[in-house]
């Protein structure tokens, strides 16, 4: 599907598997308990000018879907299955993800994730409580977010924006934070085992204790 244009339009339960929607204008689109496994969108505008709500992804299946450069401002996606998903230099800002699951569960306590946010703008996003653990999310603009009790136990958040008010509202034990600002990150309250930092950012971590580094 190229330049098509969607107006008021309800997909919800449609099958859309492995659907190619190219340059393609979506306002006000209903796509909840869809399933969107598979399906590509590139360039596609999910908003229009002036409006606030986007469209909505709510309880879709969102499995290995993939959106490049796509507007998604205001979306929901409360619900949806997101495994594998990936979101490529995307606009996200207030995009809503609150029980959005990554996640593929093996047994009950058992689970891995997947999913690929990088180059996107998540601000004012709702990511609560949501399980990111090992995901490639790196390049994104996160400030403003709810990222409370989310885990992004070993992700790759590398040269992401983040707000200092957010440091330690979600779990980042063995992430890369490599190229990231992290002024207001206390060592002293954030578990930060496994981190990993450029060396220039030693002095922003030690600046809490009073320490002052010099160059050698």
């Amino acid at each position: 599907m190229v330049k098509q244009y969607y107006v008021d339009h309800d997909f919800s339960g449609e099958d859309l598997q492995a659907h190619h929607f190219q340059d393609c204008q979506f306002y006000r689109c209903q796509f909840n308990h869809a399933d969107l496994s598979d399906c590509q969108f590139e360039r596609c505008q999910f908003i229009e000018s002036g409006d606030l709500i986007g469209c909505s992804f709510s309880y879709a299946t969102l499995i290995n879907a993939s959106f490049k450069q796509c507007n998604l401002s205001m979306a929901t996606f409360t619900g949806s299955r997101c495994f594998g998903a990936e979101f490529r230099d995307c606009n996200l800002q207030g995009s809503d993800f609150h029980r959005a699951s990554f996640t593929n569960y093996i047994t009950q306590k058992s689970y891995f994730c997947s999913g690929f946010i990088t180059g996107c703008n998540l601000a004012y996003s709702n990511f609560d409580g949501v399980l990111l653990e090992a995901c490639e999310l790196f390049d994104n603009r996160w400030r403003g977010a709810n990222l409370t009790a989310a885990s992004m136990k070993g992700a790759d958040l590398s040269g992401g924006e983040f707000s200092p008010e957010q440091w330690g509202s979600f779990e980042l034990r063995g992430a890369n934070l490599t190229r990231v600002e992290l002024d207001g990150l206390d060592p002293r309250t954030v578990a930060l085992e496994g981190v990993m930092i450029n060396q220039w950012q030693q002095e922003q971590l030690l600046a809490p204790f009073g320490l002052i580094i010099s160059a050698d």
